[in-house]
């Protein structure tokens, strides 16, 4: 089952996907949920070496509820394109101050006004214009149905990464997210190649795993946190605390 989440049939441990479950139990035991894709009008708060975050819904899956908390994930996932978050939440802070946190207003906004809202969170110019694109994309979107992989993929400025990470989080599509810390991460443990692509690593977690958005959600989110802790760069005369997934493998 999604071990402490949720009352589903126990995961599957077949000699390929033993090693990612494993994993998974681990995680999930050591940080609990963690209520990742942070939203503005939720309550809950992490520490981070910055500073406090907030946003986070430990076991409420049903968010986001609102076409317009949908809307505020994918330009998060847009956002978040090289930078950390606490950065990406000063951006979406400063447009729900302008009253702008909302598709149709960014679409009537100038894109200098766009720019400088989002400063916060780097590459402003070019991001700015990503949003503008999704922007008149999300405007035409069918209520009633999510968006497919390719159309979003079509959009310039979004790839892989932030295409699985709208439809993961906003529109709770069972599709594996990859990005730097998880691979990092399958490396370091010797269950990926360097040279292993995106569709490579994603396809290894699907075919692992059921086809369960809340289990990819919290999967992925675990990772991240995972990573931050033990897989942050350092110079090579940093000591680093030897992860404990290279224990619970051996």
């Amino acid at each position: 089952m999604v071990l402490g989440i949720v009352n589903r049939k126990p995961l599957n441990r077949e000699p390929m996907n033993h090693h990612l479950i494993s994993i998974y139990e681990f995680l999930l035991k050591e940080y609990g949920p963690q209520g990742w894709w942070p939203l503005l009008g939720c309550s809950g708060r992490k520490a981070t070496p910055k500073g406090w975050v907030v946003g986070y819904h430990p076991g409420d899956y049903e968010l986001p509820r609102t076409r317009s908390q949908v809307f505020e994930v994918c330009l998060g996932a847009i956002l978040t394109q090289n930078t950390g978050w606490p950065q990406v939440e000063m951006a979406l802070r400063r447009l729900q101050a302008s009253g702008c946190l909302d598709a149709e207003r960014i679409w009537q906004m100038e894109i200098e006004d766009l720019k400088e809202a989002i400063r916060p969170c780097g590459y402003f110019n070019q991001k700015a214009k990503k949003v503008k694109i999704f922007t008149e994309y999300f405007l035409d979107l069918d209520r009633n149905r999510p968006p497919a992989r390719e159309e979003l993929l079509s959009l310039w400025g979004i790839g892989p990464e932030t295409a699985d990470s709208m439809l993961l989080y906003a529109f709770r599509v069972p599709t594996f997210v990859i990005d730097a810390y998880t691979r990092r991460i399958l490396t370091s443990l010797g269950i990926a190649d360097e040279k292993s692509s995106y569709h490579d690593l994603k396809t290894l977690f699907e075919q692992s795993l059921p086809r369960d958005f809340i289990l990819y959600q919290e999967y992925h989110a675990l990772l991240v946190e995972h990573a931050k802790r033990f897989y942050q760069k350092k110079s090579e005369s940093d000591s680093r605390l030897p992860c404990p997934l290279a224990r619970l493998l051996s």
